[in-house]
């Protein structure tokens, strides 16, 4: 059993999703770990990471305005307010998506479905630099 660690940096022009699976598609392939369990973590509680549909930029655009709905910007619903009326937001956004995923290895490539992407979810307003951890565990 072999295992591999490296993180990758995703600069975020603001809210909205970030396609990172050519970056880690590439990283799998250099571990040359051809079976295994890729595991990505997103280290920051105001964005997420999502496997959603790459195909059609509409998908995209739907979930960042059901997120809006979902959790709105309002400093009157929160308390924890000093960071910006997008910061508690962004919390919860975060909590609803997650900073983890889980995708299985095969021939040295993550098993993704046909029109399946890897994003970072940024939930703030404002750019910034995301690190995201890959550890790939397996043989």
């Amino acid at each position: 059993m072999r295992q591999a660690v490296e993180t990758i940096h995703l600069q975020t022009r603001g809210k909205g999703l970030y396609e990172c699976t050519p970056q880690v598609v590439a990283w799998v392939r250099s571990s040359q770990i051809g079976t295994g369990l890729l595991t990505i973590f997103c280290r920051h509680t105001s964005a997420s990471l999502v496997i959603q549909e790459n195909a059609d930029p509409d998908v995209q655009t739907d979930m960042e305005a059901a997120f809006e709905r979902l959790v709105p910007e309002d400093n009157r619903l929160y308390v924890h307010t000093i960071e910006g009326p997008d910061d508690m937001p962004a919390h919860i956004r975060s909590a609803l998506t997650g900073v983890q995923l889980s995708i299985p290895v095969m021939d040295g490539h993550p098993v993704l479905g046909t029109w399946q992407g890897i994003y970072l979810f940024e939930h703030r307003a404002a750019p910034h630099r995301r690190s995201l951890v890959l550890h790939l565990l397996g043989e």
